[in-house]
C-alpha cells in the first residue's frame, strides 16, 4: 500500500507539462526490417533469469491493481485486460516491452516505468499475478446470436489457433504464448484487430500471418469463442463454493 500511495502522490504532483515532456520511448517493432519477436536481451532476459518472489510481488502489484483490480480481473469492457493466472514469462515480456517502448501503452507506461525499474520487481510482480485464480465472470460476447458466433469461432480456432493457444486457451509458458482462457471478449477482439492491422508493434510475426486474412466478422466469432474458454484447475471457484 505504501508503494501505491507514494506513486499516486508523485503522479498528482507532476506537472502536466513534465509528463508531456517525457513520452514513452519508441523502439522499432514489427514495422522494422530485421524485427525479432522474442529476442531475449536487456531487462527481459535479466528478469527471466531471476526467481520471482510472489510475496514481494503482491506488494509490487498494488500499483497495477488500481486498473487491473486487486484480483487481476481487469475490466469487462476491455479497457484493461484480465491478468490473473497469466504465465509469468508472458507477463514479463509484455511489461518490459511497454517500458522499453516496443508495445505502445501510454496509460500504463508512466506507472510501469516507475514500479518496474528493476528486473527483480518485474520477476516478482509476474510471479504473483501467475498465482491468482482466473475469474469466471469476465466479459463475454453478449449478442443474441452468441451461440452461433461461438460455434463459428470454435471452428476457426481449432483450425489455426489451437496449436499455439491450446485446447482450453492455456497457451504455452515456454514459448511465451499467453493464456486466453478467462480473457475479456472486447479485449481479445481489440488485440486481434490491432495485430491484424499492424498496430500492435510487438506482435508475433507468425500470428500476424495467420490472422491477416481474417475479416472483422471472423475476428468477432473467434473472440466470442476464446472468451468462452476455461482453463481446468486455474479458474476461480464459483461464489459460495469452497
Amino acid at each position: 500500500m505504501k508503494k501505491f500511495m507514494a506513486l499516486a502522490v508523485a503522479a498528482a504532483l507532476i506537472p502536466a507539462s513534465a509528463v508531456m515532456a517525457q513520452p514513452a520511448p519508441k523502439k522499432a517493432g514489427i514495422e522494422a526490417a530485421g524485427y525479432q519477436w522474442n529476442k531475449m536481451d536487456g531487462k527481459t532476459a535479466e528478469a527471466l533469469k531471476l526467481k520471482g518472489d510472489a510475496a514481494n510481488g503482491e506488494e509490487e502489484y498494488e500499483v497495477c491493481g488500481a486498473c487491473h483490480l486487486p484480483n487481476g480481473a481487469g475490466r469487462p469492457d476491455g479497457t484493461f485486460p484480465q491478468l490473473a493466472g497469466q504465465h509469468a514469462t508472458v507477463l514479463t515480456k509484455q511489461m518490459v516491452d511497454i517500458v522499453d517502448g516496443l508495445r505502445d501503452n501510454p496509460t500504463m507506461y508512466p506507472f510501469a516505468k516507475e514500479a518496474l525499474k528493476h528486473p527483480q520487481a518485474v520477476a516478482d510482480t509476474s510471479a504473483y499475478i501467475e498465482t491468482l485464480c482466473i475469474p469466471t465472470d469476465h466479459g463475454k460476447y453478449e449478442g443474441a446470436d452468441a451461440a452461433t458466433q461461438i460455434a463459428k469461432g470454435k471452428e476457426l480456432y481449432e483450425k489455426q489457433c489451437v496449436e499455439c493457444h491450446g485446447k482450453n486457451g492455456e497457451g504455452d509458458a515456454k514459448k511465451f504464448y499467453p493464456v486466453i482462457a478467462g480473457q475479456h471478449y472486447k479485449y481479445l477482439l481489440r488485440q486481434m484487430t490491432e495485430i491484424r492491422d499492424g498496430h500492435r508493434r510487438n506482435a508475433n510475426p507468425d500470428m500476424v500471418k495467420v490472422i491477416k486474412p481474417y475479416t472483422n466478422e471472423q475476428l468477432v466469432a473467434i473472440s466470442a469463442y476464446q472468451a468462452s474458454l476455461k482453463m481446468p484447475g486455474r479458474m476461480c471457484k464459483p461464489k459460495g463454493k469452497k
